[in-house]
């Protein structure tokens, strides 16, 4: 017997009831597998709620309370993990990449892992420090807008600007409709026909750091995300993940 889907509340109500979720979410939540991939195994019949076979990914579920199995085997939330990730360029942030493309994933290959996601996204050309959860409510805090926590990067450009020219990038630029700013843009060092500047930004748009610098015409040659708030990339090998200590993980709001 299948079960009927609740009616559903609009999704702001949804997502400020405590606990209450989307199916797919919850399975998301409880670190077994991603949205997407939770979509699948309710269209195929494997998912039950209180006993019953629950095939609509919207339904609401309450995850104190509703019983949740995948195959007969009851969901139970995994240990809240905390990785940070020296992220090389050339992968993709995404689980499952439709073009084939090398993905952050296989930096975790051999690791006893929960399903973990990443907490907002380096481009394919990027790289540097990437945060990766299964902590939602964790990474939810940390993409709020309203947090302002800072993100820090080392950017390498095909020129050399004098102090006029870093004022100018300092003061944004309207791309697209969008008025594009940073916190801080400071020159690092330069040589040759090369400079490297850093760059503090405490919102997350849309690869942001790019089109900013793109508006004068100046080529991007590589973006290094350096640190999160106070959690710097450090020492830590490209390619490697290690977890969060305990102080940093407070000193990120965790």
């Amino acid at each position: 017997m299948t079960r009927k889907p609740a009616r559903q509340p609009p999704e702001p109500a949804r997502q400020s009831a405590a606990g209450k979720v989307s199916l797919n979410r919850a399975l998301s939540k409880l670190g077994l597998c991603s949205r997407k991939q939770a979509e699948l195994l309710i269209a195929e019949g494997r998912v039950s709620v209180a006993g019953e076979v629950a095939r609509d990914p919207a339904l609401w579920v309450d995850l104190e309370r509703d019983s949740i199995s995948v195959d007969g085997a009851r969901v139970a939330a995994e240990r809240k993990v905390h990785l940070m990730l020296n992220k090389p360029r050339g992968l993709v942030t995404t689980r499952d990449d439709p073009e084939g493309r090398g993905t952050v994933y296989g930096c975790l290959e051999g690791l006893d892992l929960p399903f973990v996601s990443p907490v907002g996204r380096l481009d394919k050309a990027s790289e540097g420090l990437l945060l990766m959860t299964n902590h939602t409510r964790w990474a939810n805090g940390l993409l709020d807008p309203a947090s302002h926590v800072a993100k820090t990067y080392h950017v390498q450009i095909a020129s050399v600007p004098d102090e006029a020219m870093l004022e100018r990038f300092r003061q944004g630029a309207a791309v697209d409709g969008e008025l594009l700013t940073a916190s801080s843009i400071a020159l690092l060092r330069s040589g040759g026909r090369t400079a490297w500047l850093e760059i503090v930004l405490d919102e997350g748009r849309n690869r942001q750091i790019r089109r900013l610098l793109g508006a004068f015409d100046i080529e991007v040659l590589r973006l290094i995300r350096v640190a999160i708030g106070g959690l710097q990339l450090g020492e830590l090998a490209k390619g490697k993940a290690r977890h969060l200590t305990a102080e940093e993980l407070a000193m990120l709001g965790g």
